[in-house]
């Protein structure tokens, strides 16, 4: 996925209606210093300087939506004690909707104290219910999924097995959203994967894939064996095992293998980062990304998750901008017509002066870049549209373009002279004019007024048409005859 991808994707965010199913807790964090060891014991002794409460297990996963912008919607079984009251009140500060939290007075909310010092875990102290929910709370929560889940795009399943995900819920839940059409996404545990039967997609470690699969993983031909059986337990469309410093692998029912290898990265602690791949796949297929590319993007995602201690959130920006590393600024340039109309609207209210110019830049040369740059000339920020592969093929025949519309792109971007390109699909560039509403629209010195297309709605408010000479002898056509010639 390309950044400006990741940005629609992540605008597109905010419309996405989640609801996560599954084991709450709530992780306290001491933070302290250990220089010294008690005199009662040979133990080190923790100066506590900092404590802090986070949700933890699918409370993970609900901050993790909610970091990514998403609305999300919180169902399951939790104690009415202090630690549920706290894990409501949390929930309700990020705007999560609380109204599926059923309490038990004789269940007692999961809580997870970790001792840390110099970012390291000393000790961890977990206090919870493992025991099954009532039948009464389960049909609480079966009631509240079949009364509300046609609001919902994606459904998050996220299984610590602490007695919430009874087989009667998990059934409950896929038949649901197979009625609906929710794709239905689960992070497993345990030795029986029958029960997420009907899921979408399932998120297994390589140990919990060993462990369900009872076939341990030593090569690729043990983990497409375990995959293989794992799928046919669930009948799941796919099933992504995630393998630790060996990144993932993806397979899919019809066949597909796709193995996704993990970035380099300093690893401070792993934990909660199966809830932040769990929370990007989600939102992924909730928006219709295709099953590799959404796991490609929680792979992004896991990697800076890692880098931080406890259970972290990962936000769009640190997503977006690992994403664009590998093409600097010219990816960060490089935007969709979404997000860009966004930000042109913002830079026009700030007294921005905005040119607008189009065209298919195919074997970019001096006679390209001297137009651009004069066409920068006539205003603050310079906007290029620039015509897709297909867009191209059907002005300039099946033989064109000689560069894709990527290559072109990150190519225009390089220039100091273009401040935004955008790729569109018409064969017009009328629809994105529509949209950007530029001040200077610029086209070549070959065109007459008339003939230039979004003249008329630029001079209707107010607006103008610049014409700007192209260097003579300075064509891809001429470059073209030149290279045949030469080399033919």
């Amino acid at each position: 996925m390309e950044r400006k991808d990741a940005e629609s994707l992540f605008g597109r965010a905010r419309k996405i209606k989640a609801l996560v199913v599954g084991d709450l807790m709530l992780d306290e964090y001491l933070w302290g210093k250990a220089e010294r060891i008690s005199p009662e014991a040979p133990v080190q002794v923790v100066d506590v300087t900092r404590e802090e409460m986070r949700p933890g297990g699918a409370g993970n996963v609900i901050n993790n939506l909610a970091a990514l912008g998403c609305q999300v919607t919180s169902c399951s079984v939790i104690g009415d004690d202090e630690q549920g009251m706290l894990l409501r009140n949390l929930f309700t500060d990020k705007g999560v909707d609380t109204s599926g939290m059923f309490g038990d007075p004789l269940r007692t909310t999961s809580k997870k104290t970790r001792l840390l010092a110099a970012n390291q875990q000393i000790v961890r102290i977990d206090r919870e219910t493992r025991e099954p929910i009532s039948p009464a709370s389960e049909a609480a929560l079966i009631g509240f999924i079949n009364d509300r889940a046609r609001e919902f795009q994606v459904v998050l399943v996220s299984d610590y097995l602490k007695g919430v995900l009874t087989p009667a819920l998990l059934a409950a839940i896929t038949s649901c959203a197979r009625r609906h059409g929710i794709p239905v996404v689960v992070d497993p545990k345990g030795s029986d994967y029958g029960r997420y039967r009907g899921a979408t997609l399932l998120t297994p470690n390589r140990r919990e894939a060993e462990l369900a699969a009872d076939i341990p993983i030593s090569d690729e031909a043990d983990l497409q064996r375990a995959a293989s059986e794992l799928l046919a337990q669930t009948g799941a469309e796919g099933l992504l095992i995630t393998r630790s410093e060996q990144g993932m692998s993806l397979f899919l029912r019809d066949g597909e293998h796709v193995h996704i290898p993990t970035v380099a990265r300093e690893v401070y602690d792993v934990t909660g980062a199966g809830d932040t791949v769990l929370a990007v796949l989600g939102l992924a297929l909730s928006c219709g990304i295709a099953f590799a590319e959404a796991a490609r993007l929680s792979n992004v995602a896991a990697g800076i998750a890692v880098c931080k201690v406890g259970t972290s959130t990962v936000t769009p920006a640190e997503i977006i901008d690992e994403i664009g590393r590998g093409h600097l600024d010219s990816n960060a340039k490089i935007k969709n017509q979404d997000v860009l109309v966004g930000i042109i609207a913002t830079e026009q209210d700030k007294g921005k002066r905005v040119v607008f110019t189009n065209g298919c830049f195919d074997l970019l040369h001096a006679g390209h870049v001297r137009y651009l740059q004069k066409a920068r000339t006539f205003g603050d920020l310079l906007v290029l549209g620039l015509n897709s592969d297909a867009s191209v093929r059907r002005l300039k025949g099946e033989k064109r373009p000689l560069i894709g519309e990527a290559e072109r792109a990150h190519i225009l971007a390089a220039l100091d002279c273009v401040d935004y390109v955008v790729i569109f699909d018409e064969d017009t560039p009328l629809r994105l004019i529509e949209a950007l509403k530029p001040f200077v629209l610029v086209k070549g010195g070959d065109y007459a007024p008339e003939g230039v297309v979004g003249r008329e709605l630029v001079e209707s408010y107010g607006g103008r048409l610049e014409l700007v000479e192209f260097v003579d002898g300075k064509s891809t056509t001429n470059i073209i005859e030149k290279i045949l010639e030469r080399y033919s």
